[in-house]
């Protein structure tokens, strides 16, 4: 609005106000001043044309009207010169590879503190384990035996990993130790000082004398297996760093954390390669495959695969609606994950189907009992899983040798849609 003659007449007061109000409104909330109505008013679109009409005329263009159902779910083809609407062919989920299920074979007991962590030796003749009573326990993988129990630990023992090469075996646990033992001696000849705070996974390099660690002072740490050293300190994470996983080829060290992310690590230079941002809640495992250059991780909200060097997102492997404290695979495809609800799922790994649900049963006589899951390892043959649970047992399962396709079918159709990615 604009006073005319202003040398004859003054602007009325209100003429004034509403300018000044109409100014301070565009220069402040310029960009948002003109926001559409909930429910605008039906408006036919202007448009200039060169048609029939007069030259300039300024006629109304019809708003195109909305695509239906069939529309949207349809492609246009041009067959023989003439357009044709087909259906679009809905993501579906590939066949699943059939896997015998998996069943009960024997409780191990021990223990009198939640078993935390376990791992096997190279010829699969025994299996050691870690938990809250601040044991390391070795056992006899045929009989399920006690062999030998270490003690040195002064708190939670929360990882072990035995050398592939050498007769080691390390430790971590929440008194902020690293710790070497000589099992021909069976006692410690290495300590690995660093950590700040709990360490709460540990693992090797398999071709290098490297041992790589994390825990919940944000860290990981790269040490020099022989000579103590701590070769690197990787920084990046903003919380607990809960799990790490070591491989051949680079990104040769991969770490999840509860700040949700997980980081692909150069172990020669010690910085991030890749920081993978697609989880929305902590990632509590990582676990590389064992024969494809790949990896999966567990999270509260999805299990993720990925495909390595760089990190690329696969595919959801959705449905395990828990903590996933841990996870495992082996030479057959087969992915298992497990809970702190005591559940453990199986999955394929090709096409993410989910072929079985257990529910680990809580064994009596021990106080506080209850359900849940913090480590699986599979044997060297991956014929064999070992459960470390929250009831103070180590439970062994193995694969029902009497099932096959028929008697034990897939419960999948080819029209099954395969969930989203993202």
């Amino acid at each position: 609005m604009i006073c005319l003659s202003q040398s004859r007449h003054a602007c009325p007061k209100w003429i004034r106000e509403a300018l000044k109000t109409a100014v301070k409104a565009k220069d402040q909330y310029g960009p948002v001043l003109n926001q559409p109505n909930e429910n605008p008013l039906k408006q036919s679109k202007l448009a200039l044309t060169n048609g029939p009409t007069d030259k300039g005329a300024i006629v109304p263009v019809e708003k195109p009207k909305p695509k239906s159902i069939a529309e949207q779910n349809a492609s246009v083809v041009e067959i023989g010169g003439e357009k044709m609407l087909l259906p679009k062919k809905a993501p579906t989920m590939p066949k699943p590879t059939w896997h015998p299920p998996w069943k009960l074979c024997r409780v191990v007991s021990g223990h009198t503190g939640w078993v935390r962590c376990a791992a096997f030796d190279p010829t699969n003749e025994f299996f050691v384990t870690g938990a809250a009573d601040r044991m390391i326990k070795v056992w006899d993988f045929a009989s399920g035996t006690l062999k030998l129990t270490l003690t040195g630990h002064i708190s939670v023992v929360r990882g072990v990993v035995i050398s592939p090469r050498h007769p080691y075996l390390f430790s971590c646990g929440e008194d902020k130790t690293v710790r070497c033992w000589d099992l021909e001696q069976n006692k410690v000849i290495r300590h690995y000082h660093g950590h700040m705070s709990a360490v709460y996974a540990i693992d090797l390099h398999p071709t290098l004398d490297i041992l790589v660690t994390c825990g919940r002072d944000a860290t990981a740490r790269v040490w020099d297996m022989r000579t103590k050293v701590n070769v690197h300190t990787l920084t990046g994470h903003s919380n607990t760093v809960a799990t790490i996983k070591c491989q051949e080829s680079d990104p040769q060290v991969i770490t999840g954390s509860h700040d949700a992310t997980i980081r692909l690590w150069d172990l020669a230079a010690g910085r991030t390669m890749t920081c993978l941002t697609n989880h929305k809640k902590s990632v509590r495992s990582v676990f590389v495959h064992p024969t494809q250059n790949a990896f999966v991780s567990g999270s509260p909200d999805n299990i993720k695969q990925w495909k390595l060097p760089e990190g690329i997102f696969l595919q959801n492997m959705s449905g395990h609606n828990a903590i996933i404290n841990t996870l495992a695979m082996n030479q057959d495809n087969v992915v298992v994950s497990g809970g702190d609800n005591g559940s453990v799922y199986f999955w394929d790994w090709k096409s993410g189907y989910n072929f079985q649900r257990l529910q680990t049963q809580v064994q009596p006589g021990s106080i506080d009992s209850e359900a849940g899951i913090f480590s699986l390892v599979f044997d060297r043959s991956g014929s064999r899983l070992v459960s470390c649970e929250a009831d103070k047992t180590i439970k062994i399962f193995k694969e029902d040798e009497t099932a096959t396709e028929e008697t034990h079918p897939l419960y999948w159709r080819p029209g099954l849609l395969k969930r989203p990615k993202y």
